[in-house]
């Protein structure tokens, strides 16, 4: 278990270059019950100093987040816990209480997560890949 966060805020832990992941966490900053979130780069020195237990390999393949509480939930498991602290969208968590909500997501997640980049250039083709 990791050790308790001293805010009641979350952090959430992604790959800092992805560029689907950077457009997802600038949505959930707009979208945020106030001051909900910490977000770091799994990149940064700060996971590993503070968050030892975070194995970057691990963050590289699903999202982390660290709860107030100090427990760390991954992947698919921290999307209902993400839903919650958004404002308008909290109402979507429940949705994973259904059944079968959690094969489904986490099929839907891992095939996701392992496509990012794929999906990241069909939908934010970087400029360089215009030009051409």
């Amino acid at each position: 278990m990791a050790k308790k966060e001293k805010t009641g805020r979350v952090v959430l832990v992604y790959d800092g270059n992805c560029p689907v992941c950077q457009k997802t966490i600038a949505w959930i900053k707009e979208n945020q019950r106030k001051d909900s979130f910490e977000m770091l780069p799994c990149q940064s020195n700060e996971v590993h100093e503070r968050f030892p237990f975070i194995e970057k390999a691990v963050c590289m393949q699903a999202m982390q987040l660290v709860l107030p509480d100090g427990t760390l939930v991954s992947g698919e498991k921290a999307l209902p816990e993400v839903l919650k602290r958004l404002k308008r969208f909290s109402p979507a968590a429940d949705l994973f209480k259904l059944p079968g909500s959690e094969m489904l997501s986490r099929s839907f997640y891992r095939w996701f997560a392992d496509n990012r980049y794929h999906i990241a250039d069909v939908f934010f083709p970087s400029k360089d890949k215009k030009k051409k």
